[in-house]
């Protein structure tokens, strides 16, 4: 595979991760897999995911801005219990073996496709955090940024399933306040990467590219006549590429 077709196959994947994150979650199973199949070692692709990651938030909070979603003040709120979990997460992130780390994700990822296939409640809108929620809330976003600056992977689910079970948040809201979350843990996790040396800017920044877009159109218009295909597709590719990193294909 030439080097423009790998860079052009990142950044179709980062459109499609892009607007699967902005929905619901799961689309660094798709982007971080990507990369360690590119050559990169478990911790730079972990590490180069998180540009994409932070430039795709910041595109879908303004998007959400400009369509008139946001509560700033809660997200903001919500987030700062993050970032604690997210430092000690990225830490560790930097300090285990490649063989470990794809290991670890590819069970994650097994476990992705099972929250995919599971069917979803539905959710009721409740405006406020009330105080007696306080501490069960702040618990869950402090061990959601640990797993977010760990590796990332399907956080999206862990925060939907927080905010809704915990906040009985609308699903516009738990999308608007988990962009904003993701985005404000990234920041300290990505720095955390930078300067430990496990960052590719060349592929981070095509991968960037492509879930900004994604990001854009995926807070823009929701799926609805092909999800059902996209979704199949999906599950299947990260079965397999779970199977491949657990070594299945040798």
């Amino acid at each position: 595979m030439t080097e423009i077709l790998q860079l052009l196959l990142l950044f179709v994947l980062g459109i499609i991760a892009g607007i699967i994150n902005v929905n619901a979650g799961g689309g660094s199973v798709l982007s971080l897999p990507m990369l360690l199949f590119l050559g990169l070692d478990g911790s730079v692709a972990n590490g180069t995911n998180r540009i994409a990651i932070l430039f795709q938030n910041i595109t879908a909070i303004i998007s959400f801005k400009n369509g008139n979603h946001s509560k700033f003040k809660l997200s903001f709120k919500l987030a700062l219990f993050t970032l604690p979990g997210a430092i000690i997460g990225a830490y560790s992130a930097i300090n285990i073996s490649n063989e470990l780390f794809q290991k670890i994700l590819a069970i994650i990822m097994i476990g992705v496709v099972i929250t995919m296939i599971l069917p979803k409640k539905s959710i009721i809108a409740v405006e406020e955090l009330t105080k007696k929620q306080n501490f069960h809330v702040y618990l869950a976003m402090f061990g959601v940024g640990f797993y977010g600056g760990f590796i990332q992977v399907g956080v999206g689910f862990l925060l939907m399933a927080s905010l809704h079970y915990l906040m009985k948040q609308s699903l516009v809201k738990v999308n608007m306040h988990k962009v904003f979350i993701v985005l404000i843990y990234t920041i300290p996790a990505l720095i955390i990467f930078v300067i430990s040396g496990n960052v590719n800017w060349g592929y981070g920044l095509v991968l960037a590219s492509g879930n900004m877009l994604g990001a854009w159109w995926g807070v823009k218009f929701s799926i609805k006549g092909g999800d059902k295909f996209i979704k199949t597709i999906l599950i299947i590719a990260i079965f397999l590429m779970s199977l491949k990193l657990l070594g299945a294909f040798g």
